[in-house]
């Protein structure tokens, strides 16, 4: 087995898996050898060799039917990527609470009933592995960021957990902490803003590496800690953020 094929034979389930950073995921784990499964709201786009399912992580019964069928198709599952999520503007003032349950019940909740549903299946797996899609925001206060940055601190906190409760099941957790990424959500954001051009400067200005991520970046670290060569990697939160969380940089010319 060569790195470039590390998940041969090896079943992987996307959340989230359509677009974004969680179809960049499937595409690089099937590429790299796996079966690969999507979930999501809309997989009208998912096509072959992805196979796509619909699920509403918000709904439990959706999420148990589509992870079965899934897993049925694959004929097993040995990787879980909560990837699905939504984001969130404003500060703690600025959104009600029927928002707030919105966010949580997608960005939390979705991750809890989508791995209890899996999770009879990665027990089976002797290559289980489970990586969320976390967020800068988990570790660095960001500015109207107040709802979005609660549910990532959620799902950093869960991930360590979840990495205590199944290590001795043979089931290894991470999560992935990407920086602001170049993704249909932060594109409808910049549409959405005064001045499109200057926020993107903005964005980019303050990640050190003087860029947005790319989702082809956080990808690869998913695939990294979700890879059988990564065996020993479990409770890690891998930070993709061009640097943004450890670095302090001086100011240009100076």
């Amino acid at each position: 087995m060569t790195d470039a094929q590390d998940f041969d034979g090896l079943k992987a389930l996307v959340t989230g898996g359509a677009s974004g950073i969680g179809r960049a995921t499937a595409d690089l784990l099937a590429a790299r050898g796996a079966r690969v499964a999507v979930l999501d709201l809309d997989p009208s786009s998912v096509e072959g060799p992805l196979l796509g399912h619909r699920a509403d992580v918000t709904d439990d019964a959706s999420v148990r039917a589509a992870v079965a069928a899934a897993a049925q198709a694959l004929g097993g599952l040995d990787v879980l990527v909560n990837n699905a999520g939504i984001g969130a503007q404003g500060t703690v003032e600025d959104n009600d609470d029927a928002e707030w349950h919105r966010v949580l019940d997608v960005n939390v909740l979705g991750i809890v009933r989508t791995t209890r549903a899996a999770l009879p299946l990665l027990r089976r797996s002797a290559h289980a592995a489970v990586v969320n899609t976390c967020s800068i925001a988990a570790t660095a206060g960001l500015p109207r960021r107040a709802l979005y940055s609660a549910t990532k601190g959620a799902v950093l906190s869960l991930t360590l957990a979840m990495a205590a409760d199944h290590v001795r099941e043979g089931i290894r957790v991470n999560c992935v902490n990407p920086g602001t990424v170049d993704t249909p959500w932060v594109g409808r954001l910049l549409d959405a803003a005064a001045d499109p051009a200057a926020e993107r400067a903005a964005l980019e200005a303050r990640q050190p590496t003087g860029r947005l991520v790319t989702a082809s970046e956080v990808a690869g670290a998913i695939a990294y800690l979700a890879s059988p060569l990564s065996g020993a990697t479990t409770g890690t939160a891998l930070a993709v953020d061009g640097g943004m969380q450890g670095l302090r940089l001086r100011p240009v010319g100076q």
